[in-house]
C-alpha cells in the first residue's frame, strides 16, 4: 500500500492534466472530433508509484509502461481501490517473449504486437489465463531502423495472419514518429498509420478492427488527434522531465 499522495504533487499534475486536456479539445475543435473520442494514457515509465497514486487522485485512469516489471510492481501495490477496474494499464513498449505472461497477467492492453512469434506466445499465455488481449500492432511508420514495427509494406499480411489467434484480439494500430521538434514534420507519419487502417479490409478477419489509432506523445499529440488518433501517450507534459 502506498502513501497517500501529497497535496502539491497532486495540485501540480492536475495542473498540467489540465493543460494537456485542454490541447485535446483545441485539437479536436479544429478538425471536428468529439474530444472525448481521444484517450489520454500517461507515460508513467521511471516515475514512482506515489506519482502515479497522485495522478489517480489528479482523476488519472490510464497509465502507460515501457517496461513489464515496472508495470507488475505499480499495479500490484496500488491501493486495492484503484485496482481490477478504476484504473486501465497499458504496455506500451518493446517486449520479449519471456515476458508475455506477466503482461497477459497484468496488462489490460498491449500496444506493441509487431511479430507473428510474438503473437503466438501471447495468445498461448492468454489461452492459458482465459483471456483475450486487446492488442494494438505496431507499426514503423518512420522507417527508422533503430524502431520496432511492422513495414507498412508488410502490415495486410501480417493482419491476415492474425486471424489464427484466438486469444488476440486487434483493436487498432500504434506509431512512435522520428523525434522532432516541428510536429508538422511529422505529419505525414501520423496520417501514413490513418490511411493504413482505413485501407485494410477486415471484413473477413473478425479478430482484427482498426478502430482505433495509438499514437502522438507530449510533443506531437496535437497534430496526431488532428490526424485521428483515439489514444496519446502523455509523459513529460503531465508529470515533468524524467531524473528531473
Amino acid at each position: 500500500m502506498v502513501e497517500v499522495p501529497e497535496a502539491s504533487v497532486i495540485r501540480q499534475i492536475t495542473e498540467r492534466l489540465d493543460a494537456v486536456q485542454e490541447r485535446i479539445v483545441r485539437a479536436c475543435q479544429r478538425v471536428g472530433r468529439r474530444p472525448e473520442d481521444v484517450t489520454l494514457i500517461a507515460v508513467s515509465k521511471t516515475f514512482p508509484v506515489e506519482v502515479v497514486a497522485a495522478a489517480v487522485e489528479a482523476g488519472v485512469r490510464h497509465f502507460g509502461e515501457n517496461k513489464v516489471q515496472e508495470l507488475t510492481a505499480k499495479e500490484a501495490v496500488l491501493p486495492g481501490v484503484y485496482r481490477g477496474g478504476d484504473v486501465t494499464w497499458h504496455m506500451i513498449g518493446h517486449l520479449q517473449r519471456n515476458k508475455a505472461r506477466d503482461v497477459v497477467r497484468t496488462a489490460d492492453w498491449f500496444h506493441a504486437l509487431d511479430s507473428r512469434r510474438l503473437a503466438e506466445e501471447l495468445d498461448k499465455r492468454a489461452r492459458n489465463e482465459g483471456r483475450v488481449l486487446p492488442c494494438y500492432v505496431q507499426v514503423n511508420v518512420s522507417g527508422e531502423a533503430s524502431k520496432f514495427g511492422i513495414d507498412p509494406a508488410h502490415l495486410t499480411a501480417f493482419l491476415d495472419e492474425l486471424a489464427a489467434f484466438e486469444h488476440l484480439s486487434v483493436r487498432g494500430l500504434m506509431t512512435l514518429a522520428e523525434p522532432t521538434d516541428d510536429p508538422e514534420e511529422v505529419r505525414p507519419q501520423f496520417r501514413l498509420l490513418r490511411t493504413l487502417a482505413e485501407g485494410y479490409d477486415a471484413s473477413a478477419n473478425p479478430r482484427v478492427d482498426l478502430t482505433d489509432l495509438s499514437m502522438g506523445m507530449s510533443g506531437d499529440f496535437d497534430v496526431a488527434i488532428e490526424e485521428g488518433a483515439t489514444h496519446v501517450r502523455i509523459g513529460s507534459a503531465l508529470f515533468g522531465p524524467r531524473g528531473g
